[in-house]
């Protein structure tokens, strides 16, 4: 089983009505549910556009916090949904009916493994 993240950039989104918005959150709920029904959803979430954004920088041995994400930054995640499934054919599926439920593109990313030293 690998893990995936599916994930929109708000830029990709046009503006809707609050009731285009609703309609549309409906769509998703539902589809959650399948997915939970399936065993791949682990997580989803949309990000609040209202809250503080903020970057932290550790480069230099000391987090440095700074207001805003970075300007030159050309792409601004506005919502995520984490699956594991067998593989990238099935990752594909469910992106495309994520895709279908929101009515905008989605972009699939595989996690990697994460791998550290041994404990000696």
């Amino acid at each position: 089983m690998a893990e995936y993240l599916i994930s929109f950039n708000a830029e990709w989104v046009p503006e809707h009505t609050p009731g285009e918005i609703q309609a549309k959150a409906r769509a998703c709920r539902v589809l959650i549910s399948e997915m939970k029904d399936a065993g791949v959803f682990i997580f989803s979430g949309g990000l609040d556009a209202d809250s503080a954004v903020f970057s932290v920088d550790a480069s230099g041995g000391e987090p440095i916090i700074t207001d805003g994400p970075f300007i030159e930054s050309k792409e601004h995640l506005g919502g995520f949904a984490v699956i594991e499934v067998d593989d990238e054919q099935d990752a594909r599926f469910w992106a495309g009916k994520l895709a279908i439920a929101c009515g905008w593109p989605q972009e699939v990313h595989r996690f990697g493994e994460m791998k550290l030293p041994e404990d000696s």
